[in-house]
């Protein structure tokens, strides 16, 4: 095992407590995300070293806030466990050389579909660098598809589900697709190339209908809104560690 990825693996669950933080803030509060003390959700006590510690702070706690007794949201722990994982995956299933952009790539996905689950949006200023850092990415490294793979595989992302979402609203009346799920296809073509956007479109949409016949159970209606964001997440990060 290299330096780097020793460093990954020790890193991923203090990059996974500020993904559960940052989920939980953004697209709103990004100045107190970087610049705010981290707080209770409920009481707004200020949280010590003692409770930001990564999974153990929250099994320590039960759970629960030090201050209030409040239930500190069960996402915290899963996002920092899935922050891990990321980075785990990463090592076992991508070459030593491409860790690093890969672990960026995967703890990126889980932020926004942490988002997107939350909000049902997924920002801008999260996507576009997004699309950015996968066309950089084709340029200095000999690793996974070419430039000009990457750019096409951007272009036609974004125009397939724009389309889409154009030709809905046209029909239904309402909005079925949000662009943020364009521009998130985008990046997942501009990270692996144009060639892999079948299967992320694949494994999303298999992850988002298998969500919905679970969610049927529950009083699931035709006009329940899924976000499709972290499914589609989903299919990036499966296709950037299988290839297409």
């Amino acid at each position: 095992m290299t330096p780097v990825a020793i460093a990954l693996l020790a890193a991923s669950p203090i990059i996974g407590s500020f993904l559960a933080a940052a989920a939980q803030r953004l697209p709103d509060d990004a100045r107190g995300l970087l610049l705010g003390r981290s707080r209770c959700d409920h009481c707004r006590q200020p949280l010590t070293a003692r409770d930001l510690i990564p999974i153990a702070s929250w099994l320590a706690l039960r759970g629960r806030c030090r201050h209030c007794g409040a239930a500190i949201d069960r996402m915290h722990p899963v996002i920092e466990l899935a922050a891990v994982g990321v980075a785990v995956l990463a090592l076992v299933a991508g070459s030593p050389a491409a860790m690093p952009a890969t672990c960026l790539l995967g703890w990126w996905l889980l932020l926004l579909g942490a988002i997107d689950r939350r909000t049902g949006l997924l920002p801008d200023m999260l996507t576009l660098p997004l699309i950015a850092a996968g066309l950089l990415e084709g340029l200095v490294t000999m690793d996974g598809a070419p430039p000009i793979d990457r750019i096409a595989g951007a272009a036609v992302g974004y125009a397939v589900f724009a389309g889409l979402a154009f030709a809905y609203r046209r029909l239904r009346g309402r909005d079925g697709l949000g662009l943020g799920d364009a521009k998130l296809l985008a990046a997942g073509g501009a990270w692996l190339g144009w060639q892999a956007l079948p299967g992320v479109i694949l494994i999303g949409a298999g992850g988002a209908l298998a969500a919905a016949l679970i969610l049927q159970r529950g009083g699931l209606t035709r006009h329940t809104a899924i976000a499709f964001g972290p499914w589609l997440a989903l299919g990036i990060w499966a296709m950037r560690l299988l290839g297409p």
